[in-house]
């Protein structure tokens, strides 16, 4: 029989990808990508957007009144002009194209904070430079205690979330798969939030909401796995041929494609929200939101895989009871391997007509494979195949 494609086999649930036994590889990974998140954290910072920073906002129409276009660099330059003229310290940020506001295209410019007659002085000298419409210019004044005050409500939020998931987690699960999802969950947030300072997005409100918004999307791919886990691994000590851990490895494996699956179904209306409204598109407002999201979401599904799944099994071969059937499983292994007979009890309900030489391929010393399925036994006979030599009668006891 021809072997099966890769996607074939992932589809079944037999793609045999060892990801936990590679669990070493993987906690290096994820401590490097945190000590680069952190760095950035350290060096690049995060750029705080207005509703966290404070300053003021000039909103800035495309289209002059000679039915001129201008273009973003054209809008932001023309505000960090005026603004110089009224305040030579002030600092300028990067125009953002706002979508229609009225039918008509717009930018945004924030700069730092104005007092209300250098806004309007501000505001009279981009009218002259610009050539735009004087009452479609405006200004917004945005004090930092809004910033800090929507920083304390997520920071809440973010608790409360942590600490109802934690309940629900332990009393659903246990308490090491609790440990298992926050772990994931938290590597999540830190690598999210390192890919966000090194891109250089301003962090404003959306920033806030998406970060909000992956909690619940990164718990629910590790909750996935972790039914699986708990399924494949219930009374796994009652004499199983696997260890936890292999058993965790194919409730990995079983749940693998739809993993894949869920995420990019989940990846591909965030994608269209980056990549299409604020790359193509211009709309720069949903930047923020959809890079969250979308790395967010990402990070996701290869964490519950390759990160969540891994810290259980190194919580759970610590317990007493799964350390010693390990040691079981793999003392029966060894044993075949050097060519032992399996204990009386153990051969205990097999065929009377086997042999012992049949006994060492029962024992395969290799871990099973997931999704493989037992192979049949042998029928030995002893007396030879019907017919032959040993079976045919004497010569001389035949009637006349």
């Amino acid at each position: 029989m021809a072997r099966e494609g890769l996607a074939a086999r992932l589809y079944a649930g037999e793609a045999n990808v060892n990801i936990i036994g590679r669990r070493k590889l993987w906690f290096t990974i994820a401590a490097v990508l945190v000590l680069l998140s952190i760095g950035s954290f350290a060096f690049n910072k995060f750029h705080l957007g207005i509703e966290f920073a404070g300053g003021t906002s000039f909103s800035v129409p495309a289209k002059t009144t000679d039915g001129r276009t201008l273009t973003q660099a054209e809008a932001s330059d023309a505000v960090e002009r005026a603004i110089q003229s009224v305040d030579p310290g002030a600092e300028v940020g990067a125009a953002q194209q706002v979508g229609l506001t009225g039918g008509k295209q717009s930018f945004t410019v924030r700069a730092s904070a104005l007092s209300a007659q250098q806004a309007e002085q501000a505001k009279t000298a981009l009218v002259e430079d610009l050539n735009v419409p004087a009452s479609e210019v405006s200004d917004d004044q945005v004090s930092a205690a809004w910033g800090g005050q929507v920083t304390r409500q997520a920071l809440l939020g973010l608790i409360i979330f942590l600490i109802v998931v934690m309940i629900y987690l332990v009393v659903r699960f246990e308490w090491r798969m609790a440990v298992a999802a926050l772990s994931s969950l938290l590597l999540d947030l830190v690598l999210t939030a390192g890919i966000y300072s090194l891109v250089g997005f301003e962090v404003t409100p959306s920033t806030v909401i998406g970060f909000l918004t992956i909690l619940g999307y990164s718990l629910y791919d590790v909750v996935v796995v972790f039914d699986k886990v708990q399924e494949n691994t219930r009374g796994i000590t009652a004499g199983s041929t696997r260890t936890y851990s292999e058993a965790a490895n194919l409730a990995v494996n079983q749940t693998l494609m739809r993993s894949i699956n869920t995420g990019l179904v989940a990846l591909l209306p965030v994608g269209g929200l980056l990549f299409i409204g604020a790359g193509l598109l211009g709309a720069g407002t949903l930047k923020d939101l959809g890079l969250v999201l979308f790395v967010g979401m990402g990070l996701g599904v290869i964490s519950s895989i390759v990160f969540a799944a891994p810290v259980l099994t190194v919580l759970k071969d610590r317990e007493p009871k799964i350390k010693a059937h390990t040691a079981r499983v793999l003392a029966r292994r060894a044993a075949a391997r050097s060519g032992d007979v399996a204990p009386r009890a153990e051969r205990a309900g097999r065929s009377a007509n086997a042999t012992e030489s049949d006994e060492a391929p029962a024992l395969a010393s290799a871990a099973p494979r997931p999704g493989s399925r037992p192979t049949a036994k042998r029928n030995t006979n002893r007396g030879g195949r019907p017919g032959g030599a040993g079976n045919r009668p004497a010569g001389g006891n035949k009637r006349r």
